[in-house]
């Protein structure tokens, strides 16, 4: 990752950012099913604010399979 000094952008993949936010999360919490719950949050808060009209609803994704 390589962030831009005159904006807030950062230089990486989806999937870079995703596998980072996850391993972050899984470091912080006892059960993976709360951590993979945190990182689902962090991106819709993340989706959310670069959004022009910030209106991303996503409900939990139901029996999705967990990947990492």
């Amino acid at each position: 990752m390589r962030a831009n000094r005159n904006d807030r952008r950062i230089d990486t993949t989806l999937g870079d950012l995703i596998a980072t936010i996850s391993d972050v999360a899984l470091e912080g919490s006892r059960d993976p099913k709360e951590a993979y719950e945190l990182t689902r949050l962090v991106l819709l808060e993340m989706l959310k604010s670069a959004s022009v009209r910030s209106e991303i609803v996503a409900p939990p994704f139901p029996a999705s399979k967990v990947v990492h």
